[in-house]
Parts: C-alpha cells; sequence; structure tokens
C-alpha cells in the first residue's frame, strides 16, 4: 500500500478499533491492493445495470468480503463510509475510474448504497 495513504489513514482514524486491526494484518502488499482493484475491474463491467440487481450486489458484497479478509472488519457503516469516499477523495475516484472505466466509483457508491440500506434505488 501506498505509504502517503497508510499515514494519512492513521492520522485520520488511528485510535479506531478497526485502525488497530488494520495494524495487526500482516498482508499489506501490493498484491492485496491489486487484488481489490480486479473486484473494480469486474465491478465496472456492469455499469450498465442497475446498482441494485443481484449481479451488482454480489460484487459489491465480493468487495466489501475483499475488504473484510484482507485489511479490517468491514460493517455496512464502515462500507458506506468507504463508498462515499471512493467518490470525494479525488484519489480513490480517479484510481478506482482508471481500473474500472469512467464512472466507476460513482457506480461503486450507488450500489454499496444499496447493500448499506441507504438508497431507495432497487434492481
Amino acid at each position: 500500500m501506498n505509504k502517503t495513504y497508510i499515514e494519512e489513514a492513521k492520522e485520520r482514524w488511528g485510535d479506531t478499533a478497526a485502525w488497530k486491526e488494520f495494524e495487526k494484518r500482516p498482508d499489506m502488499s501490493k498484491e492485496t491492493g491489486g487484488g481489490l482493484m480486479k473486484l473494480f475491474a469486474q465491478l465496472g463491467e456492469m455499469k450498465k445495470l442497475p446498482p441494485g440487481s443481484n449481479e451488482v450486489q454480489t460484487a459489491v458484497a465480493d468487495i466489501q468480503r475483499y475488504i473484510n479478509n484482507h485489511f479490517y472488519e468491514c460493517s455496512d457503516e464502515v462500507f458506506a463510509g468507504l463508498g462515499e469516499m471512493y467518490v470525494s477523495d479525488e484519489r480513490f475516484k480517479k484510481n478506482i475510474d482508471k481500473t474500472g472505466g469512467d464512472g466507476t466509483a460513482e457506480f461503486a457508491r450507488a450500489a454499496i448504497r444499496v447493500k448499506c440500506g441507504n438508497s431507495s434505488e432497487k434492481a
């Protein structure tokens, strides 16, 4: 993972349980982040589908599960916050859109909102 991102995250969330769990995880390699970006690439291929469709919801559940397995416990509340950050932080938006095509970050946020119950959008 990018050292600058890690330092910034520690400054912002260093006192949270999620951060403490993150620090205990031994595998923060580029390969781990690459696996996450593969999931965003797959999600990007689904942008023509509704965010609430079964296929899209399975894809965002896979992203959440990946975060749980490789980074930290990613509750729906945390995941909803990540979805917002994927759009509001230009660095994340740029990387996600580069991986999955223009609009993937926005699409991911919409799909995450559905999954986490923060949207009226349905399949």
